[in-house]
């Protein structure tokens, strides 16, 4: 059976010409030999896989060769070239400095510079992985890179160019590799897939260019992984499925239905995705680079920024043409600040559905708010939720009797007292939050009265609705993150709690950490309450509160809070602190 060689070695340019996405440095690199003016060291920087050795191999073979061609590469032909070619040649020294990193390997090489070239006219030593060296070994090597004897080239690859000691990185010519662009790998793999007679998708090739994060080797390592599972015919599907990638096509689908307003859709969605292992944090920055990628797709000009195949391109300019600017600003500014509170969050999955269902809101917004931050309102979701509506009559009679009906409803007695309403209704927080809907009904007979006459407060009166969990955790999130800035600490703390319904349905039991926040609590309980009802049209609902017992489930703590419990165990923390005036950061 023949030897099989991998794509990454088998495919390795040999050529300054066919190295890929690095023309500036293989221009220099050319332009020097040519010209003569070769340095003593060079540094090659750079990710992994972008042609940093494969350069270093190109440049030691070409300033050997005996007949240079004119475009400045090797002829391929003479002894030294052939030599080079079979891997018998003494004039390339390469040492891998993460398995010879001591002096004593240091000291080997020295002696090794000093034996003049049999065939060409240098000796270049190769070193990869330089920053592996240490700091001795460094030191023993400062002298010859800096004064090395006519005949010797140093070339030192890395990594990691901020490991690399400043004496080091003076006495070389630095040149920093970058990483590969989509379109250059892309390229590259048609052009591999061609010699080994294999048939590929545009789209297929995409998603292993981007897998390879711009490593020329790592794309090549999965094309072969690709090749292997779809024996020799490689698709879309496929390759998704063998990568474990999430199919671009839910995105597509989900933007649709935030179009739509279709909530109930985007849930049974993101359901089928975390049913296939996707994490929620990778699902929600794969959407924030599709509201990217179509918000880019709506200008000519920015098209080319995104790295996809033509095909998925063309339905990213199809489906930019429905969506507004604005609706895409918040939808991004939604994906991010969940992207940023997923780690912190007790719930994560309850995080992700809440932003999905803000983001189907935003396309029926009724533009109270501005700017590119979205309001943070809930609306209903379930027709279920929605109270009912009063069926349209036709007719003056009818609607003279309706409204008639309508203001016996909501006028209150005389005798009622209108205080305690109006306190309630005064106390809520007045950004986003709603407000109850008061209305002073006076006698026409004394509309001219003093102000400090007594006047009729209304509310609305509904039906108390039976109240579910999750009902009750978003609205008691949605107050905790409209409360006023300065209650920006207690809005964090509440946004964290976990509101628990009893078995009764009407109490609410919230459970603190310590009395100073059950205190807090205690002040804004009529402002919770009145929010609730009027939120999850309820008037029953009651909350209380009790401090955290030993056998209850503890939240994770955030780092203040765990730094402010170290400072109240521990006394000399506490002076440290203040001595040096410390923060944590």
């Amino acid at each position: 059976m023949e030897n099989y060689i991998v794509s990454a070695r088998k495919y390795r340019p040999m050529t300054f010409d066919t190295v890929v996405g690095q023309e500036a440095l293989t221009t220099t690199l050319k332009n020097a030999i040519q010209s003569g003016r070769l340095a003593h060291a060079y540094l090659f920087c750079g990710p992994r896989g972008v042609g940093k050795t494969t350069c270093a191999r190109i440049f030691a073979k070409t300033i050997n060769c005996l007949n240079p061609q004119p475009n400045g590469e090797a002829c391929g032909e003479c002894e030294s070239c052939k030599a080079f070619n079979e891997g018998r040649s003494y004039n390339i020294h390469e040492l891998d400095a993460a398995s010879n990193n001591s002096v004593e390997d240091i000291r080997v090489l020295i002696e090794q510079v000093r034996i003049p070239p049999q065939i060409g006219k240098y000796k270049v030593f190769i070193i990869d992985e330089v920053h592996m060296l240490s700091q001795a070994a460094f030191n023993a090597f400062l002298k010859t890179l800096e004064e090395p004897p006519q005949h010797a080239i140093f070339i030192l690859a890395t990594t990691e160019k901020h490991k690399i000691l400043p004496t080091i990185m003076s006495r070389c010519q630095i040149y920093d590799f970058k990483r590969m662009s989509v379109n250059d790998i892309v390229g590259h793999l048609k052009h591999v897939a061609e010699q080994e007679n294999i048939k590929v998708e545009d789209a297929a090739l995409n998603i292993i260019a981007q897998k390879a994060d711009g490593g020329m080797r790592d794309a090549l390592s999965i094309f072969d992984q690709v090749a292997s599972f779809c024996s020799g015919n490689i698709t879309y599907q496929q390759t998704i499925a063998n990568l474990n990638v999430l199919d671009y096509d839910y995105y597509f689908r989900l933007t649709d239905y935030f179009l739509e307003g279709k909530i109930t859709e985007c849930m049974l969605t993101l359901n089928e995705i975390l049913s296939k292992g996707f994490e929620g944090q990778y699902f929600i920055t794969g959407l924030s680079s599709h509201f990217r990628n179509l918000l880019v797709s709506q200008d000519a000009q920015t098209v080319g920024l995104i790295e996809a195949s033509e095909e998925v391109r063309n339905r990213y300019k199809e489906q930019a043409q429905k969506c507004k600017p604005k609706f895409l600003f918040r939808a991004m500014k939604l994906a991010n600040d969940c992207d940023l509170n997923y780690k912190q969050s007790q719930n994560k999955r309850l995080l992700v559905e809440l932003t999905l269902i803000e983001m189907a809101q935003l396309s029926s917004d009724d533009g109270e708010s501005s700017g590119l931050c979205p309001t943070k309102i809930l609306k209903p979701i379930f027709k279920a939720l929605q109270a009912p509506q009063t069926p349209k009559r036709e007719g003056l009679r009818d609607v003279a009797q309706e409204k008639a009906k309508q203001q016996e409803t909501v006028n209150l007695p005389k005798a009622a007292p209108a205080q305690p309403v109006a306190n309630a209704a005064s106390t809520l927080p007045h950004r986003g939050l709603g407000s109850f809907s008061i209305r002073r009904q006076q006698n026409s007979s004394h509309s001219q009265q003093s102000a400090n006459a007594p006047t009729n407060v209304s509310v609305p009166t509904f039906e108390n609705r039976p109240v579910n969990t999750t009902d009750l955790t978003v609205a008691w999130r949605e107050f905790a993150k409209n409360l006023p800035q300065e209650d920006r600490a207690l809005s964090f703390q509440m946004d964290n709690m976990e509101p628990q319904l009893q078995e009764d349905g009407q109490t609410i039991l919230v459970i603190v950490d310590n009395p100073s926040l059950q205190s807090e609590l205690h002040k804004i309980q009529p402002r919770i309450e009145a929010y609730l009802h009027q939120r999850l049209q309820n008037n029953t609902l009651r909350l209380t509160t009790r401090l955290r017992e030993v056998t209850d489930k503890r939240r994770a703590l955030s780092r203040l809070e765990v730094f402010k419990e170290m400072l109240e165990q521990s006394e000399a923390l506490r002076k440290l602190k203040e001595e040096f005036e410390l923060e944590l950061a």
